[in-house]
């Protein structure tokens, strides 16, 4: 309370101030397709990307209504991962991976 009465009032909040974005954009919407498939859980998919849990559901959070908005649905994926080496061995077993359909 002191600090206010010395300030004259509420704090003002630079522009710009805060915690900084982890993830690009494009990072975002690329970490929350596969997250919305289920393809794993968050923490797997926040150590692929190099963020933490939290960083990874706030990325989602943001991008789940801009996809909604767009009419983009993103249907439950068949395969499960549960750790990177899970991940790397699916990919090395999969297709070339020249065919690829939309998510949307």
């Amino acid at each position: 309370m002191r600090r206010l009465q010395q300030r004259g009032g509420e704090r003002i909040r630079a522009r710009d101030a805060g915690a900084k974005d982890k993830l690009a954009t494009a990072d975002r919407v690329l970490a929350t397709v596969p997250y919305l498939c289920k393809l794993g859980t968050r923490d797997l998919l926040a150590q692929l990307f190099g963020v933490s849990g939290s960083t990874l559901t706030r990325a989602v959070r943001q991008v789940q209504p801009f996809l909604a908005e767009h009419g983009c649905t993103i249907p439950p994926s068949t395969a499960r991962f549960r750790t990177p080496t899970d991940v790397a061995a699916f990919l090395a077993t999969a297709n070339d991976g020249t065919k690829s359909k939309p998510a949307c």
